[in-house]
């Protein structure tokens, strides 16, 4: 098959071709969530496993404006918008756990994990924006492979330090920020 380019006149099946890398990988990032959830609810606990649950919806907010300004944005705004919502996230993950309806038991666990995993949004914004370039420089399948390596590493880490090492919620969080890295 030849190469992609931007510039060429696309049909149905040159869309679907060119696409369907990024598409992939949205569905390998979103694998995080699944696979901390999966360690944790199976070596942690019910309530922790809730906690993650509970807490992702914030998460994945602050991510969603890394892609966001991915999709349009420099790495450089990226750098420094996920400083400032890395600092907003870190203050008010207890509010919104709270907000989000999270008990007394689950509270320690959704601030835990939010808080880790909250200090990589920066990491988390820039994965996101290099994905953007990736796919403006014609490359979408390099992209995937560098979210594919990423989400692997989770997994990995999720398996280490939630399975064999009993870390918890704070395990997965650093697994997952250290796989965003």
């Amino acid at each position: 098959m030849s190469k992609i380019k931007l510039s060429d006149h696309f049909t149905a099946g040159r869309l679907f071709r060119f696409v369907l890398p990024s598409v992939a990988m949205m569905v390998f990032i979103s694998i995080y969530g699944v696979v901390d959830g999966f360690f944790v609810s199976n070596f942690a606990g019910k309530t922790s496993f809730a906690s993650i649950n509970l807490i992702m919806p914030f998460v994945m907010i602050l991510g969603g404006v890394g892609f966001m300004v991915g999709t349009g944005g420099t790495a450089l705004v990226s750098q420094k918008l996920g400083a400032v919502l890395t600092t907003f996230g870190l203050i008010f993950t207890e509010k919104v756990a709270v907000f989000f309806g999270a008990t007394p038991e689950m509270l320690g666990d959704c601030v835990l994990y939010g808080r880790i995993v909250i200090s990589f949004t920066t990491a988390f914004m820039l994965q996101n924006v290099f994905q953007s370039f990736f796919i403006a420089a014609e490359k979408p399948k390099l992209g995937l492979i560098s979210t594919i390596m990423a989400g692997c590493t989770n997994i990995i880490l999720d398996a280490v330090f939630v399975g064999l090492m009993d870390f918890g919620v704070a395990g997965a969080a650093f697994a997952t920020g250290i796989s965003e890295c």
